[in-house]
């Protein structure tokens, strides 16, 4: 089911780029899905790493993950959809709100993908300075601020068993990016 996750996301992504790069997009949800499957997570979530941004970034539905992955994987696809309707900072704050509350494995997801985007964010500041916050909907302050409160708020309800190394690599991005 993973290579079919991966193809089906290849296909959904095509022709898109990263945001301030002609990287292609579909670079990112692999790099989360590997993430996910190298910190020994289920097939479902791994899947869900593939396909975690097909519903907010192409036509595709979560009706059609649901069909071809079954319930598991579009609920954990649902749980980190952005409403891409609704401004800015209140999508911000209900990814917030949802990695606060939400099941591990949402959780586990929501960081994996924040903590590549963090990465690549990273990447772009070395090659392109302070320009590379032209490319976001929100600046420097704003970005910290989501960052921030994401690496505040993923540990609740979690057992020191249950967190991946991945969480501290976010914690240690966000300190080196945003100070």
């Amino acid at each position: 089911m993973k290579q079919q996750a991966r193809a089906f996301a290849e296909k959904a992504h095509q022709g898109q780029t990263r945001k301030s790069s002609n990287v292609p997009y579909i670079t990112h949800p692999i790099r989360v899905a590997e993430r996910l499957e190298q910190a020994g997570f289920s097939e479902a979530l791994v899947c869900a790493g593939y396909l975690h941004d097909v519903v907010e970034d192409t036509p595709y539905e979560i009706e059609d993950i649901e069909e071809t992955f079954g319930a598991k994987v579009a609920q954990l696809v649902a749980a980190h959809t952005e409403d891409k309707s609704k401004p800015w900072q209140e999508r911000k704050q209900h990814t917030i709100d949802t990695v606060r509350d939400a099941c591990k494995e949402v959780k586990y997801l929501i960081v994996a993908d924040k903590l590549d985007n963090l990465l690549g964010l990273e990447q772009d500041l070395a090659r392109l300075g302070d320009a590379v916050w032209q490319h976001f909907n929100a600046g420097f302050d704003k970005q910290k601020w989501y960052n921030q409160s994401i690496a505040a708020n993923m540990y609740v309800g979690l057992k020191a068993n249950e967190i991946p190394n991945y969480f501290s690599e976010f914690e240690e991005a966000v300190a080196r990016v945003f100070g």
